[in-house]
């Protein structure tokens, strides 16, 4: 193997021994755990793969793995001394490869194996290097398992940050070191080949996991997730927010998904791995410990991946694969967010004396609409805009004057100083048409949704997102987003808050599905309309879910009843 040269004059051209690695040891139990949920079982002829421990640090994954190899050497007739080509360990550090060498000799020893042979194999087993950046040399491999380092790439010294940029596409943004490893580690996996990691899976919703997402996406297939945030499944206390993710190279076909608790232990998870390696098998029951179900597939794209129950993203992937979107060509519903000003303190008044009326466009804020129904607090936008062009200065000596009045804060915008000759600009153009269009409008930061009807007097500000429709009857609409229907997709895909407060954003609203408006039957668009003007969410849930097919007492699946084809 051949280290790049991205290390340090200052370490002789070696990894620092006393910088941060971002090590956090795995217990026994969780490691056999991802042996057992990979495939890596000793009742499987296990000499004739390879499998790739990509950070073996002291050894934790791999004393395991010569374990198990051992005993299927022995159940198929092989030798374990002609193993070297059956696993591969690496470690940045050189004190970590020797410690997992000695581990791998000692445990080598007491299966018997003479002296001479257990030092070659240990040697051949376990190098030092960067995992990332080492030329692998065409090798393969059918399993690759491990506990990926805990450190974010800024913390990395830039020249070998550099060097991860360059080799990774995924290592985007403030992309934790692991994200590199799940890129290259899957790059080595035959076709079927496994993949198993505990590491954080924030990867999963946030921004700088949308190339690693689309990665797998695109190219491989989640077959499993155990969400490991309350259990101790490290040596050392830390706060990581771990879960096992088990990807495979092939298509994508069923994931099964167990979401843990404290309680969660040793039992818990031979139960679980031995649901996970059975085609179709109910899921075990946690009694406390764990909930699982198995989805019809996992969820598509780089955007960010639902998270919540297992029972709840079983159901959204079923929504998903039967529902259409709420934005959508063929009703002619659309979301979108309101206008921002870069400077409200100038943008939005209260009183702009002189500027022209036509100037003036009455506006909502979210605090106009908290009490369930449009209440405007006298505000507009000083509105530089006409028929989605900027208006000329000259043209509109009231507003010139205005603008001119708090000139220095105006042209200190961004948008401004990109841009001096049309400094006067808002951020966002304004829609002519939005004013007068009725609309559902909702708050971004909410604990539930909150969709207030306006019927086309006001244009909304930026902290308020907007629905329109051309097809949708918008009491209905407004009704079906009341409903708990669309806090469950909100809340899965959603960024939360502190204190649990969803963000209703427009990517967020997107994922909402829904019925064919034509499909509902009168009496539920009724009942839909009914509840919504009641500002009533147990009575807009209750109208709801049937129409999804979902018993609206148990939230379990029946049939669907109101879908549609969608592309």
């Amino acid at each position: 193997m051949t280290l790049m040269d991205v290390t340090t004059p200052e370490t002789g051209g070696m990894p620092d021994p006393g910088g941060e690695y971002g090590e956090v040891f795995t217990r026994r139990w969780v490691v056999e755990l991802i042996l057992d949920l990979v495939g890596y079982r000793a009742t499987e002829d296990l000499g004739a793969t390879t499998i790739v421990e990509p950070s073996c640090g002291q050894g934790a994954f791999l004393v395991p793995v010569v374990e198990r190899l051992a005993e299927a050497c022995d159940r198929h007739g092989r030798s374990l001394r002609d193993m070297d080509g059956a696993i591969r360990g690496i470690d940045l550090l050189e004190h970590n490869a020797d410690f997992t060498r000695k581990a791998v000799l000692d445990k080598l020893l007491e299966l018997g194996e003479p002296i001479d042979v257990a030092e070659r194999l240990a040697g051949a087993w376990v190098n030092s290097g960067d995992f990332l950046l080492t030329d692998h040399g065409g090798w393969e491999a059918d399993f690759v398992v491990g506990n990926p380092p805990y450190i974010r790439l800024e913390d990395v010294p830039t020249d070998r940050r550099e060097g991860y940029r360059r080799e990774l596409s995924t290592m985007r943004g403030r992309a934790d070191i692991f994200v590199g490893f799940f890129e290259r580690g899957l790059s080595l996996l035959r076709p079927n080949g496994r993949l198993g990691f505990i590491c954080a899976d924030r990867w999963m919703r946030n921004q700088y996991g949308e190339g690693l997402r689309s990665l797998v996406a695109g190219n491989y297939a989640l077959d499993g997730l155990v969400v490991l945030h309350d259990v101790d499944a490290f040596t050392t206390l830390v706060a990581a927010y771990p879960a096992i993710t088990v990807l495979r190279n092939g298509p994508q076909g069923p994931a099964k998904v167990t979401d843990t608790t404290a309680a969660f232990g040793p039992d818990d998870a031979v139960a679980v791995a031995e649901w996970m390696s059975v085609a179709d098998a109910d899921p075990p029951l946690g009694k406390g410990a764990f909930r699982a179900a198995e989805l019809p597939t996992w969820f598509s794209g780089g955007g960010h991946w639902p998270a919540g129950a297992p029972c709840d993203l079983e159901l959204i992937a079923h929504l998903e694969e039967h529902f259409a979107p709420l934005e959508d060509a063929r009703t002619g519903t659309r979301v979108g967010i309101g206008v921002a000003t870069g400077c409200d303190e100038v943008f939005l008044t209260t009183q702009a004396e002189g500027v022209e009326s036509s100037r003036l466009l009455p506006l909502l804020t979210a605090a106009d609409i908290a009490g369930g129904t449009p209440d405007w607090g006298g505000r507009y936008l000083v509105n530089p805009w006409q028929d989605g062009e900027l208006v000329a200065l000259a043209d509109f000596p009231g507003l010139a004057r205005y603008l001119e009045s708090h000139g220095r804060r105006v042209r200190a915008r961004h948008v401004a100083r990109r841009c001096p000759s049309r400094w006067h600009r808002t951020i966002d153009k304004v829609d002519p048409s939005l004013r007068a269009r009725p609309k559902l409008l909702l708050p971004d930061m909410k604990a539930a949704a909150h969709p207030v009807l306006e019927h086309g007097q006001f244009y909304p500000h930026h902290n308020l997102y907007f629905v329109v429709s051309e097809h949708w009857d918008l009491e209905v609409l407004g009704g079906l987003l009341l409903s708990d229907v669309a806090n469950l997709f909100v809340g899965a895909y959603c960024v939360k808050m502190r204190g649990g407060t969803y963000r209703f954003q427009a990517q967020y609203l997107r994922k909402i599905r829904v019925p064919d408006p034509e499909a509902i039957p009168d009496s539920a668009s009724e009942n839909l309309r009914a509840a919504f003007r009641a500002r009533d969410r147990a009575a807009a849930s209750a109208a709801a879910w049937p129409l999804y097919g979902v018993d609206a007492n148990t939230r379990v699946l029946q049939r669907p009843t109101m879908s549609r084809e969608h592309s």
